[in-house]
């Protein structure tokens, strides 16, 4: 099977940064809401759409509570400087 090296780096990566805190999502979560406040860069979080019905909508809140503000970064270099 083909391997991809640079898949199975970025995978090493985030399961290196996941156990340094113990999988704990909203540390994890924490964690990269300061490396983004400390990169200097202007990131952008754009409204979702609406949902069509009451348990999409019902389902996005959850999705929303779990982790607000986390936007993952944009690309590779940002992985790297873990």
């Amino acid at each position: 099977m083909w391997e991809d090296e640079i898949l199975e780096e970025l995978h090493r990566i985030r399961e290196e940064h996941a156990k340094a805190f113990n999988y704990d999502v909203r540390a994890i979560c924490a964690d990269w809401r300061k490396r983004q406040e400390q990169s200097g860069r202007q990131f952008v979080t754009l409204t979702p759409a609406k949902p069509a019905n009451k348990v999409a909508q019902r389902t996005e809140q959850k999705k929303s509570q779990r982790c607000k503000g986390y936007a993952p970064p944009l690309n590779l270099a940002v992985m790297l400087q873990l």
